[in-house]
């Protein structure tokens, strides 16, 4: 099967919308008044948003693909030394070039400013729709300030991304340049809705998050994968800032690929940038559906490792762990395996991916075991061989299906009650002294029995109904991760982690 490469923009990339401008304007602040959430980070200094973030947004009921792009610090072709200033100009470049709108943000309390006529130079080179938004206009006063703008020959709009002003007067024309929707009654194209209603929904695409210290080769991957260069690569730690989603194909499905910001311990955080960075990570990953953990190979994996691990361990979420930098001097596979068991024994289970993002090896193998991974998440598993699988597994237990206090544990029996992560539903007699050993033995036995690797798989333990009606409940399990800490030590013998 072959990688179908994509760009970052949506099929009809005509219906997107690019915010450009130099730095320092409130480009993000525009972003996310738009998209009506927080979704770019925004801090007072210049250079925060690198590169281009991109989102499916809805206005007033039409949808859209709305780009935020980093601030445009350069002259009309000049060269930039610094290869992370050269990228963001490549990808601001990239997003006005796949827009079907530009709209060129302003500081109105500024006023008009040298770059500025730079970015509308530029933008007029590349045949652009503009319209401009003069944002900061946070009152009335400040909106006569917005007529110094009408020299850059664009239509301009005062806003305020701070308090929300002026943004359905901006919004209205920059829609208005946009083209019908696919489907709707004025696109050309659109087919015909057959009888009894419109064309089903298409599936959602499955979200795969790229976490891992910094450096660690994710953003090489991400580009290696769409075979162009979608994000910025760059030696210097921290280069990603905002989690970037990038649409793609791969064996007839679709995948929406989250790449992360490098997260460093958390005790060495020592910028507002860097903490909020670490914040939209933690969210990319509980939005995510699965997380592809990718290790460095000259470090394996340490102590933040670890911790990133844990977090995804915790939030159930299925995970394939990519080794990268395979081209460089390692050990042998065999010796990592064993390592990276010992280091990671809660995440035993996850297939292993050795690779290198630099010269394309074994790229393809990822994806093939995410495809996989994500398959056996959304898997309906049979009742009746659960339930064998569970009793079976209870009695192999033997000693361990005791209580806390000695009481006999006793399982009835199970039921799916949900998937991505798979969630079983186990009615025993007393579910608030399930040990966590078993709770993780139980858990092993369904990923062995049902092809289950990397799967997150939730265990929720309930008492059965007694006669006069009452239950005992007990929240979900905390999974492998929790079950390695109550059960103190790992196992003593050596054990390896699956190749993928």
């Amino acid at each position: 099967m072959n990688v179908q490469p994509a760009t970052g923009t949506p099929p009809a990339a005509e219906r997107s919308i690019a915010l450009v401008g130099r730095p320092n304007v409130g480009k993000s602040a525009v972003f996310n008044r738009i998209a009506g959430k927080r979704i770019a980070i925004v801090f007072g200094e210049p250079g925060v948003t690198r590169d281009r973030l991109e989102r499916d947004v809805e206005w007033g009921g039409a949808r859209f693909r709305l780009a935020d792009t980093g601030g445009i610090l350069a002259l009309d072709g000049e060269r930039l030394p610094d290869r992370i200033d050269a990228g963001v100009v490549a990808q601001a470049r990239a997003a006005i070039g796949g827009a079907g709108a530009v709209v060129m943000v302003v500081d109105a309390q500024e006023g008009l400013h040298p770059l500025d006529l730079e970015v509308a130079r530029l933008l007029r080179k590349a045949g652009a729709d503009v319209i401009v938004a003069a944002n900061k206009a946070d009152n009335e006063a400040l909106d006569a300030h917005a007529a110094d703008f009408a020299r850059l020959g664009f239509p301009v709009f005062p806003v305020s991304a701070l308090h929300g002003r002026g943004f359905d007067a901006l919004m209205s024309e920059a829609l208005r340049r946009l083209p019908p929707e696919p489907g709707t009654p004025g696109d050309p194209d659109a087919p015909d809705a057959p009888d009894g209603g419109a064309a089903p929904a298409p599936d959602k695409p499955v979200a795969v998050a790229i976490a891992g210290r910094p450096n660690c080769g994710k953003s090489s991957f991400v580009n290696r994968l769409l075979k162009t260069e979608r994000l910025i690569v760059s030696d210097v730690p921290g280069t990603t800032r905002d989690p970037i989603d990038v649409p793609f194909e791969y064996g007839g499905r679709s995948f929406t690929l989250i790449d992360t910001a490098g997260v460093r311990r958390e005790a060495r955080v020592d910028t507002a940038v860097e903490r909020y960075s670490r914040f939209r990570t933690q969210d990319a990953l509980e939005r995510a559906d699965l997380v592809v953990l990718m290790l460095d190979s000259q470090r394996g994996a340490g102590l933040l490792d670890r911790q990133l691990a844990g977090m995804v361990a915790d939030s159930g979420k299925s995970c394939v762990i990519a080794v990268n930098k395979w081209d460089l001097e390692h050990p042998s596979e065999r010796e990592f395996l064993e390592k990276l068991a010992q280091d990671l024994p809660f995440m035993a289970h996850c297939p292993v991916v050795f690779l290198s993002a630099k010269t394309g090896f074994r790229v393809e193998r990822v994806l093939a075991t995410v495809a996989h991974v994500a398959d056996a998440a959304r898997a309906t598993l049979p009742t009746g061989p659960l339930n064998r699988c569970l009793h079976a597994a209870c009695e192999a237990a033997g000693g361990a299906a005791s209580g806390r206090a000695g009481r006999p544990l006793k399982f009835y029996y199970a039921a799916q009650t949900g998937f991505n992560p798979v969630r079983i539903r186990l009615f025993v007699n007393d579910p608030g002294r399930m040990p966590a050993s078993l709770e993780a033995f139980l858990a092993g036995a369904l990923r062995r029995e049902f092809d289950l690797a990397g799967v997150g798989v939730l265990l929720q333990f309930r008492a059965r109904r007694r006669k006069d009606g009452s239950t005992a409940e007990r929240a979900p399990a905390p999974g492998a991760r929790g079950a390695k800490k109550a059960n103190g030590k790992a196992r003593p013998r050596r054990r390896r982690m699956a190749r993928g």
